[in-house]
């Protein structure tokens, strides 16, 4: 592979940052957000980047201005991203829909996309130059919603970020965003979906009551100091899994065990990363998973223009040492188990637990935290210069990882992982890895620092 510049051997130009507003004039109201949007970990910011190449139909075209143009008529439909945040009585986070408008930077890099290589996937190398940082943005309370950076390459590519704060959408309410923007650029009136508020569907009971028991907020001071004390010194890689890699899988778990190819990578990744910490025996770890409740045939029914948070993050739990001296089979089962907990009980017994609790974040107990985005559509959004050549979240973020789709050098698909780790249990990660996938595993990223 050629050898990539590093960001500070490319020349950028940063615009002057401007906030862009709804194109026609909105409703003035304060909205709640729905109480899975106001849980603690929410209160963060979600970095997405897609890379398109040059395209000769879109020659006299600039991809910022049509971009720019789109999001004002996109903001008419989805006004409240449009607004700010403010906090209420009891700490409640409620939108103030005041058409102050979102963030939007114009960039140019003096680079050719392709130069960039694989450096773009994640954990991307110029996340925070494709991405830029405007001094007072990144905030949850009185901040844009929403910051979008289009940045040109010399070639006549482009890539175009999205930073959303997630306590407004989660992964499939930005895929309505976009797929909004896109369909506005292309000339509709209208987006075919329109978006709906409506959070009070996913809002506490007026008599609050936990029913279930929640082990994603179980928290163990001890551990959770552990793993803050490595929080500044993590690294990150990516890491392909195609059908390769999946089969060298699978033939480590016994026949009888059904289960997908997602839960299967889970367990795989949960086994790894908990003996690359190499924690005692005893030490009680966790998976958590974010599992989305749409179109699930529950009685409790969003409508399709629901673009809040709308999930659960159900754990399971064990102990390092049953993890470390079982077969992956026992993950996989642990995991597999996941599933049960999607019924709108759980779901309820979440919202309220979230109240009684005081909206905590979920646990950092020796926690792994995964998110499935491979089908959240930032690979298909066009905006008239074709599909990107890759589109997804930018990295991980602490102990949370997003599955995305990808391709290795082959052009073979697959998934992609981002894994944060402190340096010497990313070495043994990458190794135990190796091993147990008789080296078939692809390294897609050199380190990168966050």
């Amino acid at each position: 592979m050629a050898n990539i510049p590093s960001p500070s051997a490319i020349s950028w130009r940063i615009h002057k940052p401007e906030l862009i507003v709804p194109q026609n004039k909105t409703p003035k109201e304060i909205l709640h957000l729905s109480d899975i949007d106001d849980q603690g970990s929410m209160h963060v910011q979600i970095p997405i980047i897609m890379y398109y190449k040059y395209n000769s139909s879109m020659k006299e075209k600039d991809p910022a201005m049509i971009i720019k143009d789109g999001l004002s008529k996109t903001l008419v439909f989805y006004y409240p991203v449009a607004g700010r945040l403010v906090e209420g009585s009891n700490r409640k986070l409620m939108v103030n829909c005041n058409g102050e408008g979102v963030l939007f930077v114009e960039a140019d890099a003096n680079v050719e996309l392709e130069k960039l290589g694989d450096s773009i996937k994640p954990p991307c190398a110029y996340l925070d130059l494709l991405l830029h940082n405007v001094p007072g943005s990144d905030g949850i309370i009185g901040c844009p919603l929403m910051l979008v950076q289009v940045t040109r390459f010399s070639c006549g590519g482009f890539a175009v970020g999205f930073r959303c704060n997630h306590t407004m959408m989660d992964a499939y309410g930005l895929k309505m965003f976009l797929c909004a923007l896109n369909e506005l650029i292309e000339g509709a009136s209208a987006p075919s979906i329109l978006p709906v508020w409506q959070r009070h569907l996913l809002s506490a009971r007026s008599s609050p009551r936990i029913t279930c028991t929640h082990h994603e907020f179980d928290e163990e001071i001890e551990s959770k100091i552990a793993w803050e004390s490595m929080e500044d010194k993590l690294i990150q890689k990516s890491f392909f899994f195609g059908k390769k890699e999946m089969e060298a899988i699978k033939n480590q778990v016994s026949p009888n065990c059904e289960s997908t190819k997602f839960e299967l990578l889970m367990a795989f990744l949960w086994k790894c990363r908990t003996i690359a910490l190499g924690l005692h025996p005893e030490e009680v770890v966790r998976l958590t998973y974010f599992i989305n409740i749409r179109g699930k045939s529950l009685e409790l029914e969003l409508p399709p223009g629901y673009y809040g948070n709308a999930f659960i993050t159900p754990a399971v739990v064990s102990t390092a040492g049953l993890l470390y001296s079982n077969s992956l089979t026992y993950a996989v089962e642990l995991v597999k188990n996941l599933k049960n907990y999607l019924n709108e009980e759980y779901i309820r017994s979440l919202t309220d637990f979230i109240v009684i609790k005081g909206r905590p974040e979920l646990t950092k107990s020796w926690n792994f935290m995964i998110s499935d985005n491979r089908f959240g559509g930032f690979d298909e959004c066009d905006f008239g210069w074709g599909k990107p050549i890759f589109g997804g979240v930018a990295k991980a973020i602490s102990f949370f990882s997003f599955g995305v789709a990808g391709k290795n050098d082959k052009g073979e698909k697959g998934v992609l992982i981002a894994i944060s780790l402190p340096p010497l249990a990313m070495k043994i990660f990458e190794e135990v890895v190796n091993k147990m996938t008789m080296r078939n595993v692809e390294e897609i990223n050199i380190i990168s620092k966050i």
